[in-house]
């Protein structure tokens, strides 16, 4: 499923989830995990600043799987089972995502920086005993994993983004192609609640399907919390202020993991941008390659996906 989409159609939850007969959010939760992830547990992990929902399963090396805006762990659905029969999968919901917890803005957006962001997963990844893995990040998701790559490269074995271009670099190459497209970069970073109100009025009054009937179902579910609603915009704030001095201090390092790089030929990155040639500026050892499909390729063409990630990660 498309982003725009997704945030265009999303069912708002209806007075009638309050009655008593309805599911908790918590059974709801697992009663997704054991459709889309068989054979994972639900776990819920404490960290310094969050309390991050995830599923683990499967066997082998470790390996962490982020999402995009506005999604969850659910968007793995599509290749998480076959890369847990190479390795032991983690696939988290980002902090103000999913089921993982909301925490306060903080100063200056400060507590939906990448960098926190960044953090929560790699006390994840230290809870279940990994002290290094790999790491796949779409949208959202692959920024947290380049702060991460660049806060934690001790870590971080191997990583790749998924259709995105570092954002200081966005902020810094504005065109009006990239505003008309992404757009929603400049609402949601107007100031609390303008962005928020004209999301959740879209959401009530589009409610669309997806790929998959459970996954639609659950980014319904979560993404019509005014919680989850409000972190995004967060999320997409503190990527435009803290963010970037963060990033423009780090200018100088590079990536120093092998760093794999996919993106939708058709999409904005690819039609836009040299997503290769920018990333190599930010990595000491870059591949990448265009992929068919739309933003979300990882859901729409997972054994595409599978056939970069899976030599890449080995």
């Amino acid at each position: 499923m498309e982003r725009r989409d997704l945030l265009k159609g999303v069912a708002a939850v209806t007075a009638a989830a309050a009655t008593a007969n309805i599911k908790s959010a918590d059974a709801q939760s697992n009663e997704a995990d054991a459709e889309l992830f068989p054979g994972f547990r639900t776990e819920r992990v404490k960290t310094s600043g969050a309390e991050i929902n995830c599923v683990i399963g499967g066997a082998g090396p470790p390996l962490l799987l982020l999402h995009g805006a506005p999604q969850s762990h659910a968007s793995w659905f599509a290749c998480g089972l076959k890369l847990a029969e190479r390795y032991t999968v983690v696939a988290a919901d980002l902090r103000g995502y999913g089921d993982s917890s909301k925490p306060e803005d903080g100063e200056n957006h400060a507590n939906y920086s990448k960098r926190p962001m960044a953090l929560d997963q790699v006390e994840v990844m230290q809870h279940f005993g990994f002290e290094r893995f790999r790491v796949v990040g779409h949208d959202r998701g692959g920024r947290v994993t380049h702060r991460m790559a660049l806060d934690h490269p001790e870590r971080v074995e191997k990583a790749a983004v998924l259709d995105i271009v570092p954002a200081h670099y966005l902020y810094n190459h504005l065109t009006k192609e990239f505003v008309d497209a992404y757009f929603h970069w400049f609402l949601y970073i107007r100031p609390a609640p303008f962005p928020e109100n004209i999301i959740a009025e879209q959401m009530a009054a589009r409610p669309r399907g997806g790929p998959n009937p459970i996954v639609a179902a659950e980014y319904q579910r979560t993404f019509a919390n005014p919680a989850t609603i409000h972190a995004m915009c967060e999320d997409y704030r503190a990527s435009a202020s803290i963010d970037l001095e963060l990033d423009a201090a780090d200018l100088h390092v590079k990536v120093a993991c092998p760093l794999l790089v996919l993106w939708a030929e058709q999409g904005t990155m690819g039609r836009l941008y040299d997503v290769l040639g920018i990333w190599r500026e930010r990595g000491a050892n870059v591949t990448g390659y265009a992929m068919p499909g739309g933003h979300s390729f990882h859901e729409t063409h997972p054994d595409e996906t599978l056939a970069q990630l899976l030599p890449f990660l080995a």
